[in-house]
């Protein structure tokens, strides 16, 4: 049986129609399919089931769609392989896993990723913020530095998940810039800006919109696309 249980607080950081599921154990490779499980190879334990986690997670939100024990395979480039008529996106960090998936007809992209805050290094934060971040974080107390800037790596993690998909390029940190939305509460909005010509800009206006969640010590962002920009595929 799948332990994976469906999340609607999840879900709600998407476009109507999305669907999300979340694990809060480390995943049991028994459970994975045959053509998941070939992926594993020599993979350390802890990355065997956070593979695990994260496949038991798409599967129970597939399921919503009547695809039922669908094994979600590994692309050349890393990216899991969805059912051609969905989209999805999958997160793993400690302790906590989660996916979401929506029919391409309704979503062009989705893009999931959760972090726990105060694990990104002070000492990269610069390597994560471009200057305008970097001032917001600043004009913050002290007390909500660690909040604010693990909200801004979450949430370029799922514009990159988003987009990554429909135009296949690859994006460093200083690409785009966050800016967050009426801060201060436990979930919110924010808007991704682009800081140079990207791809994704073609198919989907700037800025972009994303939402978010603090949730027992984790930020969780998603973020999804109409469904004309998956026509960049």
């Amino acid at each position: 049986m799948n332990p994976a249980t469906l999340s609607s607080s999840l879900s709600s950081l998407f476009p109507p129609g999305a669907v999300a599921a979340e694990l809060r154990e480390a995943g049991n490779p028994e459970l994975l399919l045959p053509a998941e499980a070939m992926y594993l190879g020599r993979a350390v334990p802890k990355r065997v089931q956070e593979f695990t986690a994260g496949r038991l997670c798409a599967r129970r939100a597939l399921a919503e769609f009547g695809m039922v024990d669908f094994p979600i395979k590994v692309a050349d480039d890393r990216q899991p392989i969805w059912p051609d008529s969905m989209v999805g996106s999958i997160t793993h960090t400690a302790s906590f896993c989660a996916a979401v998936a929506a029919e391409r007809l309704r979503t062009g992209g989705l893009g999931l990723d959760s972090e726990v805050v105060g694990d990104v290094n002070p000492g990269i934060w610069s390597s994560i913020c471009v200057p305008f971040e970097t001032a917001w974080v600043r004009s913050l107390p002290a007390s909500e530095h660690a909040a604010a800037v693990t909200l801004i790596f979450s949430a370029k993690e799922a514009f990159y998940k988003c987009q990554y998909p429909v135009v296949r390029e690859h994006l460093n940190f200083h690409d785009a810039r966050v800016e967050a939305v009426a801060w201060g509460a436990t979930d919110g909005a924010f808007r991704i800006h682009a800081t140079r010509s990207i791809r994704i800009a073609k198919y989907s206006a700037l800025p972009m919109q994303g939402r978010y969640l603090y949730h027992e010590g984790f930020v969780t962002a998603g973020m999804g696309l109409a469904a004309a920009a998956g026509s960049a595929q």
